[in-house]
């Protein structure tokens, strides 16, 4: 596997949709280097949002522990609210931003925009240090997830000279995968299995019935990061419309047995 080709800090609402944790495992375990991990709020519309993004850090802890118990990166929780202040989430994204590294800072966000506005209003210069790829929005006028749960933040943020990759509810709704294989997949490793147990306690709100398959869209910043094919696009802000599944879940499947050979001192080559 190749080095690193960015530092990323890797946001999301990990007491939520479980895709996340599915999606953060993945970018634990492929070659840019995730220099820290911030959990958002959940939406009200989920049993216990009032502690979501303290619940949430703890998910994606315990996560970290079994993908890359080597990890050497920060942790923190956001803001419990919309239009959040200051946090340990916020201020650790601006510490990252004002790193000299040789490694360029990617900000990897597939949940509410909460604690990357709170670090630009903290310090508007990061906009210039850092790159934002981002789950959410909508090119129509329909209700978004990620973008609804704090609508001022997603406009603070764009408001600012941030460069912004986005991935759309049109292209993330299309990433869909059937629960039983998904189910058949995760269950064969230690890290998917870790994952699937979290969906599987996971409260859905009646109002998203499950049928017989999920989105998988918080892992399409993987095509922006680790599986880019070439340099960051040249514009500023970025829709992507088109996108590469099948990669991203062929390299996921690979990449999770070959962390259990790695486990279990078998040759991954």
């Amino acid at each position: 596997m190749r080095g690193p080709a960015r530092r990323l800090l890797i946001d999301n609402d990990w007491a939520g949709d479980p895709d996340g944790l599915l999606a953060l495992a993945h970018h634990l375990l492929s070659s840019d280097r995730v220099d820290g991990v911030t959990s958002s709020l959940t939406s009200p519309m989920f049993p216990g949002a009032e502690s979501g993004a303290a619940r949430g850090i703890e998910a994606a802890r315990a996560l970290i522990a079994i993908a890359a118990p080597e990890f050497a990166g920060r942790t923190a929780a956001g803001a419990e609210g919309a239009g959040g202040g200051p946090s340990e989430a916020s201020r650790l994204i601006v510490d990252a931003a004002r790193r000299d590294d040789p490694l360029p800072l990617t900000i990897v966000c597939a949940g509410p925009l909460t604690n990357v506005a709170a670090a630009l209003a903290e310090d508007p210069s990061i906009a210039a240090r850092a790159r934002l790829v981002w789950v959410g929005g909508s090119v129509g006028d329909v209700f978004e997830y990620n973008r609804d749960t704090d609508r001022e933040a997603a406009a603070a943020v764009f408001a600012t000279e941030i460069a912004i990759e986005q991935y759309p509810l049109e292209t993330y709704r299309a990433c869909t995968f059937s629960l039983a294989e998904l189910e058949a997949e995760l269950t064969r490793t230690a890290v998917g299995g870790a994952v699937w147990d979290a969906f599987t306690a996971l409260e859905i709100p009646t109002r998203f019935p499950v049928g017989e398959v999920w989105h998988l869209g918080d892992s399409l910043p993987l095509l922006a990061t680790s599986l880019a094919a070439g340099d960051p696009p040249s514009a500023p802000r970025v829709v992507h419309t088109e996108v590469d599944f099948r990669l991203i879940v062929g390299d996921m499947a690979a990449k999770f047995a070959l962390h259990d050979r790695r486990l279990a001192g078998a040759p991954t080559h």
